[in-house]
């Protein structure tokens, strides 16, 4: 156990598919701890399948498997069965992601594992929770956007609810998730059993909009803005995020803008009277920044110690000059794809190496005879189990 690998030693049989669970296994792996991620023989792990497909693998699933070893079983058979109990023995952190009663009907519930392994951290993670009318409703990110008030609250002028295309809410219940086993584990230390932890795609989205939910409440549904101006506005050559909330910023960028009279009017004096007129001012504003490339405007808003900000598309962020200095993206070459990828080097941590194991994501099946020889599996059972479609050994 180090800085570097402080969940080294522990091991995590990870079943769970999409990216909350995966991810917030791949961070478990990404901190020292053996991760074997089991899923069906074939295509594996639906994530490997979602939008552009690069052999085994997807962006989902690269991000998503980071330094874990993959091993192929079919849980339809019994033998399968028998040859996930073998790689239980002596787990510490076992994550499901199964529709709820799913993993019961596999023989692999909270109650069945911890019976055979008394001290482990068990992990559920589901759309809607373990309970409630919608318990058997298929969920994903984009589903509980909308239910929780977050599609609603993403919109623009046009009046028109949007998704937020960054599945904030897979990656927010991954965070929490990951928050639970670490405080599970550490809290282990102290206790006899293990225990088991219920986290939803639901409760995540609630926690990451927690400040916007209760300012919602408390203004009857329609929450003030934190001040006014603030926004994107539309340059001769893009787009740039400005905002000027108290009345030092409104005066420092009508005099960026060198619009004084604008700073001189009376209606626009105060943030109240700024916020109460907003219907005018944010026009006034949009006709006086327009006609101006981002290059000036970012000059002269940098000049004046604003908050503001180009808009960028992805490539645009990859090469900034803040992002290379920093070292904030690894570039990682990744099996079945042709070019390295950029993946975020993960905060506190170390960055990743390339061609390591910790920043290497794996294809379908890749460690299973691995795994299962290091479990008491002989070669020739190994093949058996193969041939009978049992194991999938990723050839």
């Amino acid at each position: 156990m180090s800085y570097d690998a402080p969940f080294a030693g522990l091991k995590v049989i990870d079943l769970s598919q999409g990216i909350a669970g995966p991810y917030a296994g791949m961070l478990l792996a990404q901190h020292g701890a053996q991760v074997i991620k089991v899923e069906g023989p074939g295509d594996g792990d639906w994530s490997r399948v979602l939008g552009v497909r690069y052999g085994d693998h997807s962006a989902f699933s690269i991000v998503g498997n980071l330094g874990k070893r993959a091993v192929g079983i079919d849980l339809k058979h019994d033998e399968g069965k028998a040859v996930l109990w073998r790689l239980l023995a002596g787990a510490d952190v076992f994550i499901e992601g199964f529709r709820p009663g799913v993993i019961k009907r596999l023989g692999f519930d909270y109650e069945a594992v911890s019976a055979r392994e008394p001290g482990i951290i068990y992990l559920s993670i589901s759309g809607f929770g373990q309970s409630g009318p919608l318990i058997g409703r298929p969920a994903m990110d984009p589903v509980l956007q909308a239910f929780t008030g977050l599609t609603g609250e993403n919109h623009g002028e046009d009046g028109i609810p949007h998704r937020v295309p960054v599945i904030p809410i897979d990656m927010s219940t991954a965070l929490f998730a990951f928050q639970g086993l670490s405080a599970a584990l550490y809290a282990r230390r102290n206790e006899s059993r293990g225990r088991y932890l219920d986290a939803s795609l639901m409760q995540a989205a609630a926690g990451l909009q927690a400040i916007r939910m209760m300012s919602s409440y408390l203004e009857g549904g329609t929450v003030r803005p934190g001040g006014v101006p603030q926004g994107i506005f539309k340059t001769a050559d893009g787009w740039m995020s400005i905002t000027a909330i108290h009345d030092r910023e409104w005066l420092a960028l009508c005099s960026a803008l060198a619009q004084p009279e604008l700073a001189a009017d009376p209606r626009f004096a105060t943030p109240t009277l700024r916020y109460e007129n907003e219907a005018v001012l944010l026009p006034i504003l949009r006709a006086i920044i327009e006609p101006q490339s981002t290059a000036s405007l970012s000059e002269r808003l940098s000049a004046s110690g604003l908050l503001f900000e180009q808009v960028n598309r992805y490539g645009e962020f990859l090469k900034e000059p803040q992002v290379v200095e920093t070292g904030a993206i690894a570039w990682l070459s990744q099996p079945g794809l042709d070019r390295k990828v950029p993946i975020a080097n993960l905060p506190g941590m170390g960055r990743f190496e390339d061609g390591s194991a910790r920043a290497t994501s794996p294809r379908v099946g890749q460690d299973t005879a691995a795994v299962l020889g290091e479990h008491g599996y002989s070669a020739a059972e190994i093949d058996g189990l193969a041939a009978r479609g049992v194991i999938d050994v990723g050839l």
